[in-house]
């Protein structure tokens, strides 16, 4: 009898010990209590979800295509279609459904944005708008829709600014993501697949994720269900405010698999500020290629770490040329901020203005010295194209379509010799190459015909690397056949 009341007692004691609704979680910060109140230990999202939804929009596109050889897909610019594609899932070709080449046709697409003014400005995706000449229409919550102007787009960040003609709008707050932590709770609203103002909730998973080809993003990855439709809406902290713009999932079956990235806002914010100022985005750039800094390379540098970003190239004329960078320098610090990572060296230098003198650590010969540099302007994104009316490539045995560049080409890139890669399938697009590259040497040896290609990989066996270009970037990829 007396164990019994022992045991009611520290029953009773524990139970005084938590509020009704069960253990409280500790806000996420100390001086900004949280909108979502929690419910018996989990956050309940619906007073969020009440205070911000009227500055969620729904974004729908409509887009005239030219169609020709070349884009022939009444598909591609669809955010779903771009999702796939993204990542590798096999998507629907040109001539499905059946199309017909030289005749146009309105290509639709759908997203979510949000309203960052109360004059009408909205940020979303760069790839829910499509380009300039898109047909854009904006639906608020309270049903009123509007035709936008589309202000501008960053292909870059993923990121696009359109207005619409109204005022006294509701407008989102804008948060920090600097300060958000991994695990934390977060909730996306968007239109998925069309259906307006679904909201969805999880947690970071992880911050500072760099993905393939996007150097100037470091993305918040989620668990957050994402699906086509959320693309450019907002991702809300416990206090209701914007700390990303959904843009990507990871997939193999083109729907949501757990993995979502969100552009951070803070990053969108400065690309919002010069599109809104100059139509496009300014950025330095220091011209050099780089490449990573790995622990088998870092010894023979007298580095103690691999950090870094190690240089491969020196672009004449060129801010690094100019400062006196050279091949095999690395670069440790830009104005007192540290390089970790070789990707972090892109972001770093393009969040410069043209024409900004900034401080480089650099490692050179074993020592530390300090070099002065004033950086140029970052162009426009370039693509090595195939023009019309070329003889077509050989197809070898790695999957590649190739030919050699001409004369314009060449001259245009700043290479000698080259093949360019027409189509990327087998083990070449297994170890990452892609439609556009062009690629230099094979084991140090410059390349300028498929034949001597097809020769030089023969003899290399079944393991060699390739050096190739992509825009501006020169990098080298390890190719295994077995």
């Amino acid at each position: 009898m007396k164990r019994n009341l022992v045991i009611a007692a520290l029953t009773l004691g524990l139970a005084a010990c938590f509020p009704d609704d069960g253990p409280v979680l500790p806000k996420a910060h100390a001086d900004d209590a949280p909108v979502a109140a929690v419910q018996r230990g989990l956050p309940d999202f619906a007073d969020l979800v009440e205070k911000v939804s009227p500055a969620v929009v729904n974004i729908s596109v409509d887009q005239t295509i030219q169609a020709n050889d070349d884009d022939d897909n009444p598909f591609a610019g669809d955010p779903f279609f771009d999702f796939l594609r993204r990542f590798g899932v096999p998507t629907p070709g040109p001539g499905f459904p059946p199309n017909h080449p030289g005749v146009p046709h309105i290509r639709q697409g759908i997203g979510s944005g949000f309203i960052v003014s109360s004059d009408g400005y909205v940020l979303t995706n760069a790839h829910v708008v499509g380009d300039s000449k898109a047909e854009v229409t904006v639906k608020l919550s309270d049903k009123r829709e509007f035709k936008a102007k589309v202000i501008g787009i960053d292909r870059r960040t993923d990121v696009a600014v359109i207005k619409i003609d109204a005022k006294s709008l509701p407008t989102v707050a804008i948060g920090n993501p600097d300060s958000a932590r991994v695990g934390e709770w977060v909730a996306a609203i968007g239109s998925p697949f069309g259906f307006e103002h679904s909201v969805t909730a999880g947690i970071i998973s992880a911050k500072a994720r760099r993905l393939p080809d996007e150097n100037y993003v470091p993305f918040i990855q989620t668990d957050v269900a994402i699906n086509p439709g959320n693309s450019g809406g907002p991702l809300f902290d416990l206090n209701g405010r914007v700390i990303g713009i959904n843009s990507q999932i990871y997939s193999r079956s083109g729907g949501f698999m757990g993995i979502s990235f969100a552009i951070p806002i803070d990053v969108a914010m400065k690309v919002r500020d010069q599109l809104i100022q100059h139509g496009r985005v300014q950025r330095g750039r220091l011209g050099v290629y780089i490449q990573g800094m790995s622990p088998e390379l870092a010894p023979s540098f007298n580095l103690d770490a691999p950090r870094g970003a190690l240089v491969a190239q020196v672009e004449a004329g060129s801010s690094a040329a100019r400062a006196g960078l050279k091949p095999g320098d690395i670069v440790l610090k830009v104005d007192g901020k540290e390089v970790n990572e070789t990707n972090e060296l892109p972001r770093l230098i393009g969040d410069k203005q043209p024409g900004s003198k900034i401080k480089l650590e650099i490692w050179r010969e074993g020592k530390s010295r300090e070099v002065t540099a004033v950086l140029d302007e970052l162009p426009q994104e370039e693509t090595a194209q195939s023009p019309s009316g070329q003889d077509k490539g050989v197809r070898d045995k790695l999957g590649l379509n190739l030919r050699p560049l001409n004369a314009r080409e060449a001259a245009h890139f700043g290479v000698t010799g080259g093949l360019l890669v027409e189509a990327a399938g087998g083990q070449a697009a297994r170890a990452g190459l892609v439609n556009g590259d062009i690629i230099l040497s094979l084991n140090n040896q410059p390349v300028t015909s498929p034949a001597q290609f097809r020769q030089l990989a023969e003899k290399a066996g079944k393991r060699f690397a390739l050096l190739i270009q992509r825009g501006n970037t020169r990098l080298f990829v390890p190719i295994r056949l077995d």
